[in-house]
């Protein structure tokens, strides 16, 4: 298959490009600056422009752009940046998607915090959205920005992302850090279900996805055990052979972490069924396993 990936030099841009390169897929990365070979090709999503040829060719777009949501969570034009990045990036592709003679197929990235805070409720792919979290409005503008590839008939795959678990890269690579100086605590009562997915099945999940022809929808990429944020912190601190007996108040969590707080203290009891329905075989299915592999 001929795949195109906006975001390819990010983390998981350029380990999916990779696994895609070795099963024998041509892959193609949209780039900002001047392509450095044929593999590459320009693209200025602020300025809305894109080389309509490059998308005809492809058989799948994967959109993986985004600004970091490790940023300053009191910036109002962090926020913005947060939201235009996802959404511009999403909408100019949708739309250079649905003017093709043969609409590729778009894996359009998104976030498991389209669903906001739902306790301890089971949260599939026909849950609602709730809340104004500022992560959950990002999701739902970025799931709208796809709509006209979907109108125009191209199979949309929406990747709701829970937090990828890899020791090379946020959060586990912070986290590892302070848990082995002794620091590891629960967030608030740590009763908050928390979903994560090992970055081998992201990336697994994600190419079947692009393979499987006869599958669309939101797709929630993360284990299919949903481990609170008390078993996480145990869990961890048991890998790593540490304590962690401390807590952070909520209090404290909601004061620092301004916009963000509702991403450490809210609750998204996440299931993978439509993963699961699609016929994805899970390698890691609980915080054990993903932190075992992403630890390893």
């Amino acid at each position: 298959m001929r795949v195109l990936i906006a975001g390819a030099s990010g983390f998981l841009g350029t380990h999916l490009s990779d696994h895609l390169r070795v099963h024998g897929h041509e892959v193609t990365a949209l780039v900002r600056r001047e392509p450095a070979s044929e593999h590459e090709s320009r693209w200025d999503p602020a300025a809305g422009q894109i080389d309509a040829a490059v998308v005809d060719r492809a058989d799948a777009v994967v959109n993986l752009a985004g600004a970091s949501v490790a940023g300053n969570p009191h910036s109002r034009k962090w926020a913005e940046e947060v939201m235009e990045s996802r959404v511009s990036t999403t909408r100019l592709l949708a739309r250079t998607i649905a003017a093709s003679e043969r609409p590729a197929a778009f894996m359009a990235g998104n976030g498991i915090s389209f669903y906001g805070d739902h306790g301890d409720a089971p949260v599939t792919e026909e849950s609602d959205s709730r809340g104004d979290a500022l992560l959950t409005r990002v999701a739902r503008e970025w799931d709208e920005a796809a709509e006209e590839a979907r109108a125009a008939g191209s199979r949309v795959c929406v990747l709701r992302t829970a937090p990828v678990m890899d020791r090379t890269a946020p959060p586990l690579k912070q986290l590892r850090l302070l848990f082995q100086a002794g620091g590891g605590a629960r967030l608030g009562s740590g009763e908050q279900h928390m979903p994560m997915i090992s970055l081998r099945d992201w990336i697994g999940a994600t190419s079947y996805l692009i393979e499987s022809r006869d599958v669309s929808g939101p797709f929630n990429l993360c284990c299919p055990r949903t481990p609170t944020n008390a078993e996480f912190t145990r869990a961890l601190a048991h890998a790593l052979h540490r304590k962690a007996f401390l807590a952070v108040p909520g209090s404290v969590l909601r004061a620092a972490a301004g916009d963000m707080a509702p991403e450490l203290l809210g609750s998204v009891n996440a299931r993978p069924a439509a993963l699961e329905r699609a016929g994805y075989d899970f390698e890691d299915e609980d915080v054990r396993e993903v932190l075992a592999a992403a630890l390893s």
